[in-house]
């Protein structure tokens, strides 16, 4: 049978930054055997292939992709009991949030704190989402993908994901090597959930704190108060907020050796500032808010260049007014270069740049 593919098919729609141009080809795999029989026929054609589900950490650009783009769209939630938790299994299609809503509906703990953030499944282990204290990492079983060349399938267990901030071995060394088809995850019941961040953890407490609640209440009470949090900073889907037309974080906070940040903490005390420089600690680094940075590199809240600019909640948040792929890179640009004029420290951009 063969396979139909959609022409000239615009790809801002399928972003939530609403940019890019279209695809040359583009198909919609709801099967694992659909799947196959798309990169069987981008491999016959000799097309590039770009994998995409839910485009919440896509940049397109505005020429479009000169290939085939694949949305996956595999489905499907299966919750067992296990004898230390319930194990939950989800198609890599599946969109994230709605997984975490089930997931807390029945009272399960483990995956509450990344409540919100938009994008399927499947892109969740290979940038090791996280928010607020927890990653996705914490609770993963094991991944089942595909392997592109050779078609076959390969369950990788969570030592082999090689999980790391912000990255795993797919965004790093088996870049699109490998099409995630489902995720396994192992989540805590009758437990109260960890709330490890302070930010969240305040934020809780003034709902009465969660040590008086029964473990099901306690886990929708931190997903409730997870979600306010992002809204505050614009980082829902709301198609009425303008500050939501972004890809969420577009830079990932860095990670210091202890000599590194030595020499930030000079560069910041020889410019005759004095107030302390905001950390985390992170396995013996230092982890320094990104948006701090770009605050006192220049770059302001509510900033506009062009058609884009910054979130006016959040400084990690670039955002589409209405321009352009190059515009949004350029503002990246911008940022990046001036971060590392004043502090020595070089950002790496979350999103995966398509073009």
């Amino acid at each position: 049978m063969t396979l139909p593919l959609l022409e000239r098919v615009p790809l801002a729609p399928y972003t939530t930054l609403g940019l890019g141009g279209p695809a040359r080809y583009f198909h919609e795999c709801r099967t694992e055997a659909e799947l196959r029989q798309a990169l069987t026929a981008a491999r016959e054609r000799r097309l590039r292939v770009q994998i995409i589900g839910g485009g919440s950490n896509l940049v397109v650009a505005d020429a479009g992709f000169p290939g085939l783009v694949l949305k996956v769209a595999i489905g499907g939630v299966t919750f067992r009991d296990a004898p230390d938790g319930v194990e939950l299994v989800a198609g890599a299609g599946v969109e994230w949030d709605g997984l975490v809503r089930q997931a807390v509906e029945r009272g399960c703990a483990g995956i509450e704190c990344l409540s919100g953030i938009p994008g399927t499944v499947g892109a969740t282990p290979i940038q090791n989402v996280g928010a607020y204290g927890q990653e996705i990492a914490d609770g993963l079983v094991s991944v089942r993908c595909l392997e592109r060349a050779s078609l076959a399938e390969v369950v990788f267990t969570h030592d082999q994901c090689e999980f790391v901030y912000r990255g795993s071995r797919f965004k790093g060394r088996d870049r699109d090597r490998y099409v995630v088809l489902a995720v396994s995850l192992r989540l805590r019941r009758d437990t109260l959930p960890q709330v490890r961040y302070a930010e969240l953890a305040q934020a809780v407490s003034r709902h009465g704190g969660l040590e008086q609640l029964e473990p099901g209440a306690a886990v929708r009470v931190v997903r409730h108060t997870v979600l306010e949090l992002r809204r505050r900073k614009s980082m829902v889907l709301d198609p009425a907020d303008p500050n939501a037309r972004s890809v969420g974080s577009f830079f990932v906070n860095p990670v210091l050796p202890t000599g590194a940040f030595d020499e930030l903490v000079r560069r910041w005390r020889d410019a005759g500032e004095v107030d302390p420089i905001p950390t985390f600690p992170a396995d013996g680094r230092v982890k320094v808010p990104a948006a701090w940075l770009i605050e006192h590199a220049g770059f302001a809240k509510g900033y506009r260049q062009g058609g884009v600019g910054i979130s006016t909640r959040h400084a990690l948040a670039l955002v589409n007014h209405g321009g352009t792929t190059t515009e949004l890179l350029a503002l990246a640009q911008s940022i990046d270069r001036a971060v590392y004029e004043r502090f020595g420290v070089r950002l790496e951009r979350e999103p995966v740049v398509v073009e």
